[in-house]
């Protein structure tokens, strides 16, 4: 048997400090020197405000596309939002949605221990969490698929204060920074309500263990001589982007308990059209307007008039492309069927553009967006190009945005054409600076004994 060496060990271990000195790295230094700097990086920084970085990494990655979570860019962000859990249509009980993936998966350097364990996708992203201290990661609860559980439990108290408990318990055992809340979308007014107390009732949750948790690493005997501040855990949700949804929420009761709003500025054209569009232009075409049925701009300016500070809105964009065949080059022209896509019909990863043969580009900078159409096969994709990311990111600074949002991570390139990072560079010129806030590794009430233990 493998002896289990007692968690407040492992917590004074996990305080002892390099130097007592706090230095200030220059800004490049915080993104490229994450991995030597390791679990010595709270030692090593200050915390500071900025934009942030925020992708979604979802646990059906690992499948078909073969995309493990040691190939997230963990040096370009400081937010990943863990997709997704599910929840109990009758008790609003969150639960992990595969647990095979998130849980159980052995990965390569994976050694099976005495005890219980975790394993899977959060194990692996933990362990990034102590390469990258500026990474904080979030259980994403619900998305397209599993949405419609919201209801009926979202519209009770009882549904809602299970869903707090059970999402922060979670939390708890599986080593997050924090919840994101993904319900898409409330169909009414009061459903929109619903949704304001449900997030007071999990940001009660998340601040009652923040305090449990800042007491029990105070009363750890190797904290004597040390301050250690509580530890925060974030909320967040992902907001719609069309007006017969976003006019349904409550935006201004919904505020206090958000740290920041990822908004949805895609999908704004797609099979349920009948004819070409944009899938995330920033604003409405004067010339053609069928060709943009909905634009970010608009959205941006009611979430900021309705209550959302500008430094907590994020604006989300897509790393993939939507895609129709038997159409023309022009927007808003019909088509005949959807591309065949990368893994369902008309979604192109952004990898996979431009397509092969001889697509053409083009770029209108009065909507702020970009497609391809291949004359000979008559495919028309609209996408983000670098171009059209550079101009959503000045876009960001000129409106006092709090950074960029993406989906999901196994679409973008590498190399100089990913379109997070040529975000993260338009971000940063001149006085720009990536926000830094470091990341919890203490778990003592977690379940798994590798988490509690720190994975030593």
């Amino acid at each position: 048997m493998i002896p289990i060496v007692p968690v407040v060990a492992y917590l004074c271990l996990a305080f002892i400090s390099v130097t007592s000195a706090s230095t200030v790295l220059p800004r490049d230094a915080v993104d490229d020197s994450v991995n030597a700097m390791s679990e010595k990086w709270p030692a090593l920084l200050k915390e500071r405000d900025g934009f942030r970085a925020v992708a979604y990494y979802v646990n059906w990655a690992i499948y078909a596309r073969n995309h493990p979570p040691s190939e997230i860019p963990v040096e370009k962000l400081n937010y990943l939002l863990y997709a997704f859990a599910n929840v109990d249509n009758t008790t609003g009980a969150v639960y992990l949605s595969d647990t095979f993936a998130d849980v159980e998966k052995i990965f390569p350097g994976d050694i099976a221990q005495n005890g219980t364990n975790m394993y899977g996708c959060l194990k692996q992203i933990n362990l990034l969490k102590r390469k990258n201290r500026n990474l904080k990661v979030l259980l994403s609860i619900g998305g397209w698929t599993f949405s419609p559980n919201f209801v009926p439990p979202m519209t009770t108290e009882a549904g809602r204060k299970n869903f707090a408990k059970t999402s922060v318990q979670l939390l708890k055992d599986h080593g997050f920074d924090g919840l994101d809340v993904d319900w898409e979308y409330p169909g009414t007014k009061q459903q929109g309500e619903d949704w304001v107390s449900l997030m007071e009732e999990t940001r009660a949750e998340l601040d009652a263990y923040e305090e449990v948790l800042e007491q029990k690493l105070a009363n750890a005997s190797c904290r004597a001589s040390q301050k250690q501040k509580r530890p925060h855990f974030y909320l967040t949700i992902a907001a719609p982007a069309g007006p017969s949804k976003y006019s349904l929420l409550n935006l201004e009761g919904m505020e206090p308990y958000m740290d920041f709003v990822n908004l949805m500025a895609y999908d704004y054209s797609g099979s349920w059209d009948n004819h070409t569009g944009h899938n995330s232009n920033l604003y409405p075409s004067k010339k053609n307007q069928v060709s943009t049925p909905f634009n970010t701009a608009e959205a941006v300016d009611f979430y900021l008039d309705n209550g959302i500070p500008s430094e907590k809105l994020v604006l989300g964009m897509p790393l993939y492309g939507r895609g129709f065949l038997g159409t023309q080059k022009t927007p808003g022209k019909a088509y005949k069927n959807m591309s065949v896509g990368s893994w369902e019909a008309g979604v192109w990863d952004y990898k996979a553009l431009p397509r092969p043969g001889n697509p053409q580009l083009y770029h209108d900078a009065t909507v702020g967006a970009s497609w391809s159409f291949d004359n000979s096969t008559g495919e028309f994709v609209s996408y983000d190009t670098p171009q059209i990311a550079t101009q959503k990111a000045r876009y960001i600074r000129s409106e006092g945005l709090g950074g960029a949002m993406w989906w999901e991570t196994s679409y973008d390139k590498n190399g100089p054409e990913s379109l997070i990072s040529t975000v993260r560079k338009e971000l940063t010129k001149g006085r720009g600076e990536m926000e830094v806030r470091v990341n919890n590794l203490e778990y003592p009430d977690s379940k798994y004994d590798n988490l509690r233990n720190g994975f030593r």
